[in-house]
């Protein structure tokens, strides 16, 4: 069995990192000689791989140091490039991410104050589909042609009222629904809306009479225009 080689060749125009690894394969080659299934069977043979692990040991510590030297100047130019996005992009602490949670917490607000409002919106509806169509219900109990049809007219308001309800509950798709009523029967739609809600129909129409008579005039269809003396 030949004797280990202990150190490295010294060639000093070669590259240390190629010298430090060749010098390791060297003795890995070495190592594999002695580790070839063979129990040590002498003095000499203990001594020889003692001296074996030792130098593949100190070599491999020689070769780690070299390492960390060859890579020291990377290192500092990637702690100054680190030092630089840092405190923009360093997840947690950067500028990106506290501005963004910062953002986000606003967002995370306002989004739930627009589902809460959605929500609101949407219970109103269910509430007043209901209305609408046990008010139906009671209409076609009286069994005559023009309160089964006031009903029918009632029953679609419901389902419409209804699809909005559940319009609402399916949340943003990106597009704004925004639903308008145009009047093209003035006659229905007045008709219509003295039977959805009389007491607020003769409210609106009490407002506009007290607005004209107010203004001056002294004759309103409808109305008794009349004067009474109040406290200055």
């Amino acid at each position: 069995m030949t004797a280990p080689i202990i150190n490295p060749p010294r060639n000093h125009n070669a590259d240390p990192i190629d010298v430090a690894l060749d010098h390791i394969q060297d003795l890995y080659d070495e190592a594999k000689n002695f580790a070839d299934g063979e129990p040590i069977d002498s003095e000499e043979m203990h001594d020889a791989i003692t001296k074996l692990y030792d130098a593949i040991h100190d070599a491999g510590k020689a070769a780690d140091a070299l390492r960390v030297e060859v890579k020291k100047p990377l290192d500092e130019q990637i702690n100054a490039i680190q030092s630089r996005f840092n405190p923009f992009i360093q997840p947690k602490k950067g500028k990106v991410d506290l501005a963004k949670a910062s953002l986000g917490a606003l967002l995370a607000a306002w989004r739930r104050h627009v589902q809460e409002e959605k929500a609101h919106i949407a219970e109103e509806a269910r509430k007043e589909a209901e209305r609408l169509a046990e008010e139906a219900r009671a209409i076609r109990k009286d069994g005559n042609l023009e309160a089964t049809e006031a009903a029918e007219l009632l029953i679609k308001e419901a389902a419409a009222v209804s699809r909005f309800a559940k319009a609402q509950e399916k949340g943003p798709t990106g597009l704004r629904t925004v639903w308008r009523a145009e009047l093209v029967d003035i006659e229905k739609a007045l008709d219509w809306a003295y039977g959805r809600d009389p007491d607020a129909f003769r409210a609106l129409c009490q407002s506009q009479a007290d607005a004209v008579v107010r203004a001056g005039m002294r004759m309103v269809p409808g109305f008794r225009v009349f004067d009474e003396k109040v406290a200055a």
